[in-house]
Formats: C-alpha cells, structure tokens, sequence
C-alpha cells in the first residue's frame, strides 16, 4: 500500500533521476527497503516538490553539495545523470563542480569532474555538445 506522499515522492523521482531513481530504490529492497522509502517520501515527496526552486536549481545544489561532501561518487552519478535529465548542459554541471574548488579542495573536485566526465562519456556528451 502506498501513501499520497509516497506517490508524488515517486513520480518526482521518476521525473528526476528516471531509471538511474529506480535502480537506486530497487538495489535498497533486500537490505533496507525502509532506506528507499525515506528517499522516495522525503526527498522527493516533501523537498523536490516544493515551490522556490526549479529542478535545474536543484540539481545544481545537489551537485555542489555531493562534491564538497567528498566520496559521494556513486551519488554524483545519479545526479548528475538527473541534472542532465532536467536540463542542464555539461558546461554547466562542470562550472558548478569547478566552483566548489575553493571550498571543497582540488581532490574533491577532481573526483566529481572525473564522475562528471564519466557519465558525459557514457550520454556521448562533451562539453563541446552542449545544448
């Protein structure tokens, strides 16, 4: 049984992160579906949804936020495929993850630049095809 929250939570993630949102859920439900259903109904049931920013502004952030965090490749992935899902260029997904040098460090910034070029590679994206 689901919730209306879970519902919307859902949708948004779909309208998001498409696949790569469902994979993540999915690779959740045999060893904490309850972890799965937290991203679905606060995450996107109660954060996505609200008016103030645009999914493109959102992206941005997560982007930011993930590469300041360090070691978050996994989820860079995800969202940087979701960024370039909502609109965003290449160019733009690199200005954001350059911009987090001064406050994140080189190191940090090289791994997200290399998960960015990653998934640029695997869209057959450069930062030459950009949108």
């Amino acid at each position: 049984m689901t919730t209306e929250r879970y519902d919307r939570g859902w949708e948004k993630l779909m309208e998001v992160d498409g696949t790569g949102g469902a994979k993540v859920i999915e690779s959740l439900k045999d060893i904490s579906p309850d972890l799965g259903k937290f991203v679905i109904e606060f995450a996107f049931g109660d954060i996505y949804i609200r008016e103030g920013l645009d999914l493109k502004q959102r992206q941005l952030i997560t982007i930011s936020s993930l590469t300041t965090l360090g070691g978050c490749e996994p989820q860079l992935t995800v969202h940087i495929n979701a960024a370039l899902n909502v609109g965003l260029s290449p160019k733009e997904i690199v200005e954001a993850i350059l911009h987090c040098t001064p406050y994140a460090g080189f190191p940090r910034v090289l791994n997200a630049t290399f998960v960015a070029k990653e998934v640029f590679q695997e869209r057959g994206l450069t930062i030459a095809t950009q949108q």
